[in-house]
């Protein structure tokens, strides 16, 4: 028994003696796999022990999380997910839904960001403001795009629907790309966006911002005005990817890797690369980012309550 007792903590002491996986829902050159490959570089230089990237895409991140949430709590199966996987994935396309914060420890926030809102330049408005007032005065005849029912940027627009109280018709692509081409030529009227996928056509004039969805502006407009600026206050819609373990990790594996990443994502190489995607980075602790996760869970909740959101069949 004694012998027993002692086991797990010898295990975190010694940690890593073997290949750590980081397992992500996004296919190789997307989302967080982009985020998770410099951070896991790194991560192998400190420990002295290989970390690799495990991509494990579908069924909007369930399938990552799945495989993390059964692996053994050892330290040696981590997740690096986006907070819409997660925490959206949870409500609509799990069966049946589900809480994660039961499966799932949060061990660290690696990134926040927030998106932009993009118009076509045939609407008649240069920012958040005017496209409320545009909005009130056809009401349904807007038309906001999205890469999927129950996507950050879907949830983006349903909020501005309901703090404006306007009346915005929302049509769901599979992904991005091509929602993004029909805005661009004009069979689409709004879209809610990260900021990477249409920075190139806002500098060509294909389309234009009106306005981010932060509490404070973004480094890469920083002259134009959020939306709880010029027109909601208080609005806010961001996005971020973090760090899970399988629940019952060993604490000294959790506290290490929270360290670790803090200490990496603060060196000046980093922060450039952050800022350079347009992605913010705040040091935060384990109990931080579960405060986090837990408020995140809490509010898109009430959002896909509010706006009468259902999973596509």
């Amino acid at each position: 028994m004694f012998s027993i007792a002692l086991a797990p903590a010898a295990s975190a002491q010694t940690w890593p003696t073997k290949i750590v996986r980081v397992v992500t829902g996004s296919v190789a050159g997307g989302g967080a796999d982009v985020t998770g490959r410099p951070i896991a570089q790194r991560m192998s230089e400190i420990l002295k022990q290989q970390v690799i990237i495990d991509n494990r895409p579908g069924a909007a991140g369930l399938l990552a999380n799945d495989l993390v949430a059964k692996a053994a709590p050892d330290g040696y199966t981590l997740l690096l997910t986006p907070g819409s996987f997660l925490i959206i994935t949870s409500y609509l396309n799990a069966r049946p839904p589900y809480n994660p914060q039961t499966v799932l420890t949060p061990v660290v926030q690696a990134d926040t960001y927030n998106f932009v809102v993009v118009v076509h330049p045939s609407v008649p408005a240069k920012n958040a403001k005017e496209l409320l007032a545009v909005a009130k005065s056809k009401p349904g005849a807007l038309t906001f795009v999205s890469s999927g029912v129950g996507s950050n940027f879907h949830l983006a627009g349903e909020l501005f629907k309901l703090r404006g109280n306007v009346d915005m018709l929302h049509v769901s692509y599979k992904g991005s790309p091509q929602a993004i081409v029909d805005l661009i030529a004009g069979r689409a009227d709004v879209m809610f966006v990260g900021i990477p996928a249409v920075m190139p056509h806002i500098k060509s004039g294909r389309l234009r911002a009106v306005g981010t969805t932060g509490l404070k502006r973004n480094a890469l407009f920083p002259d134009l005005p959020t939306v709880a600026e010029s027109a909601l206050p208080g609005y806010e819609i961001v996005g971020w990817e973090g760090f899970f373990a399988p629940i019952g990790t060993p604490r000294e594996i959790v506290s290490r890797v929270n360290a670790m990443v803090n200490e990496i994502l603060q060196t000046p190489e980093m922060r450039e690369l952050w800022a350079s995607k347009g992605v913010d980075f705040v040091p935060n602790t384990v109990e931080q980012f579960t405060a986090r996760v837990r408020d995140d869970y809490e509010n898109t909740g009430r959002l896909i309550k509010a706006a009468g959101i259902k999973a596509e069949q």
